[in-house]
């Protein structure tokens, strides 16, 4: 495998990327999702993933989070300061990208019954081995930005509303400023005012050069913080 040279603000470089699934319910149909994407992002940029439902942009988010194995192509991450393939990773290297490197806010939260909100968001900070009480201040300042009521913070998440969760899990991602960050319509379940602070913690991150990849049905949202747009469905 040849060394790969990106400038040097390149966190994330997809490769001509291919994924498809094999239907085994119907009779082993070959299904192309993926054909050929590519995409490069430095520090500091939004890109927006957009096309019609079913045209490819989960899969390729989950891709990118390595959910799913590709079937050809490369997903360079710079982990660490070094440039790795996520394609060619072991699981156990996976999930150390996913713990210092990339972030994931997907739509729902898979709360656990008895865990308060508090320790479900400072989870991946106290994973990485930050302090406890630096961990819980971090968590319950981005709580109070994203006005999340005090009485919920000691409470499990699975009785909050989906707005109240969608704000755990950004806080939970947010917290811990990863370099990259993948957001599945981040402000699908918030109100205005809400979505508002949601706009201005990324554009924060942004100046700080994280690098955000987001399905982004919200126009505004879009708008505001996306550099550019990827779409999909359209020959690839």
């Amino acid at each position: 495998m040849g060394t790969h040279h990106h400038p040097p603000n390149t966190l994330l470089h997809v490769e001509n990327l291919h994924k498809s699934f094999t239907l085994h319910q119907q009779g082993n149909i070959h299904l192309p999702v993926l054909q050929g994407v590519s995409l490069s992002v430095n520090a500091g940029e939004c890109v927006a993933l957009s096309g019609t439902s079913g045209s490819g942009k989960s899969t390729f988010m989950r891709c990118l989070y390595g959910n799913y194995r590709t079937d050809r192509g490369a997903i360079w991450v710079k982990h660490e300061n070094n440039l790795v393939d996520l394609c060619q990773l072991a699981p156990h290297e996976i999930l150390a990208v996913r713990q210092k490197t990339i972030g994931y806010v997907s739509q729902f939260l898979r709360a656990i019954p008895r865990v308060p909100a508090l320790e479900v968001a400072a989870e991946p900070l106290l994973e990485l081995g930050v302090a406890a009480e630096i961990a819980f201040n971090r968590v319950e300042d981005l709580f109070q930005r994203l006005n999340l009521p005090e009485r919920l913070w000691h409470l499990s998440p699975t009785t909050f509303s989906g707005g109240e969760k969608q704000r755990v899990n950004i806080t939970r991602a947010l917290a811990v400023n990863y370099p990259i960050l993948l957001l599945d319509e981040p402000t699908s379940a918030l109100d205005a005012v809400n979505r508002q602070v949601v706009i201005e913690l990324l554009a924060e991150l942004k100046a700080q050069g994280c690098a955000l990849i987001g399905i982004f049905h919200d126009e505004e949202v879009r708008s505001l913080l996306c550099n550019r747009e990827l779409t999909f469905g359209q020959d690839n």
